[in-house]
């Protein structure tokens, strides 16, 4: 893969991160995160994976 193709899949990855970042400050200031937990586990599962992707991508990117 080319820097650039890193690049945008990391950007990519980042307003995934960001978007669902949004979404928990949305659901913890409105007291969803209390009232749907398991859809509040779902969205801090989705930030898991985009920050782990990230950094894999990052680090692949960086060793080439």
């Amino acid at each position: 893969m080319t820097s650039c193709k890193y690049h945008k899949v990391i950007d990519g990855l980042q307003s995934v991160i960001d978007d669902t970042q949004l979404t928990i400050d949305r659901f913890e200031a409105t007291g969803m995160d209390e009232q749907m937990p398991e859809d509040y586990q779902k969205l801090l599962d989705i930030l898991d994976d985009a920050v782990t992707q990230q950094r894999a991508h990052v680090m692949a990117m960086l060793a080439e």
